[in-house]
């Protein structure tokens, strides 16, 4: 006897399962954003909370820089948070919430430090 399948279940089962993300983060959602970690959205929440105190200023959540490369743009980096922080003489700062710092984002580093002259920070 055969048994028949519908098209929804032969690609259930032949379907290769999701990988989950490969450094162990998991999404998070938090005030109605999605987080890419658990960590980052506590940032996030500690960021807010600083904001609200008034000990920094200019909150950007995934702040845009655009890579710039004789006069062509070859990419965009998306940093997770960007903020003036009164506590350090309202010095700008770019901050990505990373478990493991990759060679890729090395590079990135070095990049836009090169083009505007801003450290990006790695909290952990």
């Amino acid at each position: 006897m055969t048994e028949i399948m519908t098209r929804e279940e032969y690609r259930a089962a032949v379907a290769k399962p999701k990988r989950g993300n490969k450094f162990g983060a998991k999404k998070t959602m938090f005030e109605g954003f999605l987080f890419d970690s658990k960590r980052e959205a506590e940032v996030y929440r500690d960021l807010k909370l600083l904001e609200r105190a008034g000990r920094i200023s200019g909150f950007e959540r995934q702040r845009k820089f655009e890579l710039i490369v004789n006069g062509n743009i070859i990419g965009t980096y998306r940093a997770d948070f960007a903020f003036i922080d009164h506590d350090q003489d309202d010095r700008f700062r770019v901050v990505d919430v990373k478990g493991v710092v990759t060679r890729d984002f090395k590079r990135v580093q070095k990049i836009i430090k090169a083009i505007y002259n801003v450290d990006v920070e790695v909290w952990k």
